[in-house]
């Protein structure tokens, strides 16, 4: 048995992967000095967009990515994985939880893992079971995909479709299967740190740390 366990151990330490964003009143006769000077400045009319939040209860709409199809494929040393409609690899986070479902990935965390953000839970599926797709409403309230009732994500230091080092970050974000799953196949040496939060200069066109710094005050 011990041999068997050296030799996974040894085959897990091969897999590192290369390179490791919401009347007018009634003036009676008596008050027809103040309706003539109301006449004068008149107040602007509320926006449109404001006056649909207030008729609704809901908060102007947050523009974000959606995500559209979710794929299954094989990829080389890693085996199964889920990609989405451009082809990046999506990752579950072991901070959240599945019952009920529920993303702790907020605020920095977010910048740097990416909801699988949704409008209707309903992407086009492709080797993925329906059965395993779901939807959770997270606290700024937009929809966010699930798979087997664990968030999905997409994370920003892949920079090609297809890339996974997201892999084992900080020990608790790992590559999603079909059936939502932790995909252990493959696992780098070490504990991947985390890439930084896009910085504010970066927002504006500045330059960005890549990784390894400070963990940027927020949590994996």
């Amino acid at each position: 048995m011990a041999g068997a366990l050296a030799g996974v151990a040894l085959a897990l330490q091969g897999c590192a992967p290369a390179g490791y964003n919401q009347d007018d009143d009634q003036v009676s006769v008596a008050n027809e000095a103040a309706a003539a000077a109301a006449e004068a400045t008149p107040t602007p009319a509320p926006d449109a967009s404001e006056e649909a939040a207030e008729d609704t209860g809901d908060a102007p709409k947050k523009d974000v990515p959606i995500t559209t199809k979710l794929t299954a494929k094989t990829l080389p040393r890693m085996g199964q994985v889920v990609v989405d409609q451009d082809g990046w690899v999506l990752y579950r986070f072991d901070k959240d939880t599945a019952n009920p479902p529920a993303s702790n990935c907020e605020g920095k965390c977010e910048q740097v893992w990416p909801p699988a953000y949704t409008e209707d839970g309903k992407p086009e599926l492709s080797g993925v079971d329906e059965s395993k797709v779901g939807v959770i409403t997270r606290a700024d309230g937009t929809k966010q995909l699930t798979i087997g009732n664990w968030a999905v994500y997409r994370y920003i230091g892949d920079k090609k479709p297809g890339q996974w080092k997201g892999q084992a970050v900080g020990g608790t974000w790992f590559v999603v299967t079909p059936a939502g799953q932790r995909n252990v196949t493959c696992l780098p040496t070490g504990t991947p740190k985390a890439v930084e939060p896009p910085s504010d200069d970066a927002a504006a066109g500045g330059d960005d740390k890549e990784s390894g710094g400070d963990s940027g005050g927020y949590s994996y």
